[in-house]
């Protein structure tokens, strides 16, 4: 299958690393104009040197905000006006007692996991709408449907990006726009590598401790190994592309079969 994204316009929040920066350079690599997210003007600058070394000629678009907040939103919208690919990757999360996290804390992952989706969705939607074409996608985590007992904040603001997802697929209804969530699985980001070694044995080698990790903590998946970036980001691309046009209003799983049902 051969994605076309030329002439297209995308948008990865949270894209310096990980994930995001997997997915910024799968879409650049498919020809699209890409704007890169982070909070601070050297980590994007240092994201756009890296992919574009991975996915050369790509144009690379900085947008330097932090999109979990109004302000940070509307500088975003000022760097890239228009969008035809937005991707809502930006996201937290930790390990945690239950019964020792604070209102607070609650409110900090609602309001970057989820909130900082519906802002950009807001701001981005009424345009693609209006263009008769459009994109958007949120990037879950098998967390919303199988709810960690050590990361309930985590799984509670993924779940209701999952309802997020498919009350703005109906609001997008007819128009042209797809909207979806993606389900991540167990990934390997830097971020991950240090989350494992805070459950298992530091002075454990790295492929051991992901193995230790994968039977102690996440039994269900199939795969039996974590997830690379690139996997996530092949979704994603496909998602975007003109091939995906039926499929909207859906959590696409790339989770490694950690899921165990038929249906999310």
């Amino acid at each position: 299958m051969q994605i076309d994204l030329a002439g297209r316009t995308a948008l990865v929040t949270g894209s310096t690393q990980g994930i995001g920066a997997a997915i910024a350079t799968g879409l650049a690599r498919s020809g699209a104009r890409v704007g890169i997210n982070g909070r601070t003007r050297k980590r994007v600058e240092e994201a756009i040197d890296r992919i574009g070394a991975d996915a050369p000629g790509a144009a690379l678009v900085p947008v330097v905000a932090d999109v979990a907040t109004d302000e940070g939103a509307r500088h975003a919208a000022e760097a890239l006006p228009r969008v035809d690919i937005l991707v809502n990757n930006l996201g937290i999360f930790d390990s945690a007692d239950p019964l020792e996290i604070s209102d607070e804390e609650w409110r900090r992952y609602f309001e970057v996991n989820v909130l900082a989706a519906v802002r950009m969705i807001r701001q981005y939607l009424p345009g693609m709408t209006e263009r008769g074409w459009g994109r958007v996608q949120n990037i879950a985590s098998d967390s919303a449907v199988v709810i960690p007992a050590e990361m309930i904040h985590y799984g509670m603001s993924k779940t209701a990006l999952l309802a997020v997802t498919r009350g703005f697929a109906k609001q997008a209804a007819g128009t042209g726009v797809t909207v979806n969530s993606v389900i991540a699985g167990p990934t390997h980001t830097g971020g991950v590598e240090d989350f494992v070694y805070g459950l298992v044995d530091r002075d454990l080698p790295w492929d051991e401790a992901q193995r230790t990790f994968m039977r102690e903590y996440r039994p269900q998946s199939l795969l039996q190994r974590l997830i690379e970036p690139e996997e996530i980001a092949n979704m994603v691309v496909y998602l975007a592309s003109a091939q995906a046009s039926a499929t909207t209003g859906g959590a696409l799983r790339v989770d490694g079969g950690y899921v165990d049902s038929i249906l999310p």
